[in-house]
């Protein structure tokens, strides 16, 4: 029962974190239109929302990150220990209990994120705004991956993908 406790706090704190940031980026998104848009932010906008749809959304959260988190919240589930339930949502990315070399290509891309966040922060609109559409772009369909992984997981019967542990 802690097991799935736990895997129900890990699925559910990474959909928050993920939910919130689409959430928050639509917002500073849809002000991009509210502003004369010429043909070139047009042309940025549709480059922004293709890119960071294939490279975040499919190629990174569908091909890698989703099925790993989802293998790891099944792990979870049957593997529950104190800390881990604790921290769920941070063992289901694989901040740690993961082998090193993930681990040290999770933190290196964390530290990635929040450095291109930080950058982007920093731009007008309705160019934020243009890069923001692609990045909600990007997480919603991870968002949608994770979730549907994370059934076929449960539910599936051919879910072959590895939690990746130590």
């Amino acid at each position: 029962m802690l097991g799935y406790i736990a895997a129900l706090w890990g699925i559910t704190g990474i959909c928050m974190l993920l939910g919130s940031a689409i959430y928050r980026l639509s917002a500073i998104g849809l002000q991009t239109f509210s502003y004369d848009l010429s043909w070139y932010h047009w042309a940025a906008l549709l480059f922004s929302v293709v890119f960071m749809g294939f490279f975040e959304g499919y190629r990174g959260f569908q091909q890698a990150w989703s099925p790993r988190v989802a293998a790891r919240i099944l792990y979870l589930s049957q593997n529950a220990s104190a800390l881990r339930v604790i921290l769920a949502p941070l063992f289901c990315m694989g901040f740690f209990s993961i082998v090193r070399k993930r681990m040290i290509v999770t933190y290196c891309l964390t530290l990635g994120i929040v450095t291109m966040v930080m950058l982007v922060h920093q731009l007008d609109q309705p160019w934020r705004g243009i890069v923001d559409l692609g990045v909600v772009t990007g997480l919603a369909w991870g968002l949608a991956s994770l979730l549907l992984f994370t059934v076929q997981a449960f539910f599936g019967r051919s879910f072959q993908h590895s939690p990746e542990m130590p």
